[in-house]
């Protein structure tokens, strides 16, 4: 199956017609990572990572290791809410 999202000198393409619900998408494009995915009502949300030392991070990584790296770099960087 043809990946939804894809970068070139025009910028990101997405083609949410493509896109499964509720999984998420990414992309590395001039020097960030674009996080995409079309949730269950079909709105698509874009979120963008600009921090230099995730998208280096990133750029070595296979795919299908992009999210758990996130996850352990929100989990020892961001401070949980106390309530």
């Amino acid at each position: 199956m043809t990946y939804p999202v894809s970068a070139g000198k025009e910028g990101i393409k997405v083609k949410p017609e493509i896109m499964e619900r509720e999984k998420l998408y990414h992309i590395i494009h001039d020097e960030k990572i674009f996080l995409i995915f079309k949730d269950s009502q079909d709105v698509l949300n874009c979120y963008e990572i600009e921090e230099r030392e995730l998208v280096e991070g990133a750029k070595t990584l296979p795919d299908d290791e992009l999210e758990p790296f996130l996850e352990e770099y929100i989990q020892t960087n961001i401070p949980a809410k106390r309530s």
